[in-house]
């Protein structure tokens, strides 16, 4: 029996306690569809910033990745959002893939996570993927493209934002 994004909290705990180990078994690279092989830089940084405060919340609030060009921060931003969402935002948790446009914040960020959630079998399972939404509809999470000049987003609430080239 496989294990669905809403199933036993034993899963969701351990994966909180070492969320690598979410991108590197439940997340598939659309270009091979094997698991991610993440750089000791990126697990580094994963594992600072999904450190706990002593009440279980984020310890950062805000977390920048960078990296030279034609490095991989895309499909890292994806994974960061995908796990910050799926393993840290509890029920009903909303994410933006912002940038400086919409067709920008579609056509990068957000493309990968659609790319991933349709290569990922757990994933697949449990999203449903419009052209600027990925809802995953047991937990209620949303993640969604965005362009910063977007008003719609205004007066929300977002688990996480993830800024692209701004």
């Amino acid at each position: 029996m496989t294990v669905g994004l809403a199933e036993p909290l034993d899963t969701l705990a351990r994966w909180r306690a070492d969320p690598i180990s979410f991108i590197e078994r439940v997340l598939l690279d659309p270009d091979t569809g094997r698991p991610f092989q993440l750089f000791e830089a990126e697990r580094q940084f994963f594992a600072h910033c999904w450190q706990l405060n002593p009440d279980g919340r984020l310890r950062y609030p805000e977390q920048i990745f960078g990296a030279p060009k034609k490095s991989g921060k895309t499909e890292i931003a994806a994974m960061h959002l995908l796990t910050t969402v799926l393993v840290f935002g509890g029920r009903n948790a909303d994410a933006f893939a912002l940038a400086n446009d919409y067709e920008q914040a579609q056509g990068r960020v957000f493309e990968s996570i659609r790319k991933i959630c349709e290569a990922s079998p757990l994933l697949h399972a449990e999203a449903t993927i419009t052209q600027s939404r990925v809802t995953f509809p047991r937990t209620g999470a949303v993640i969604q493209a965005i362009g910063s000049d977007y008003a719609s987003a205004a007066g929300s609430n977002p688990t996480i934002s993830s800024f692209d080239e701004l």
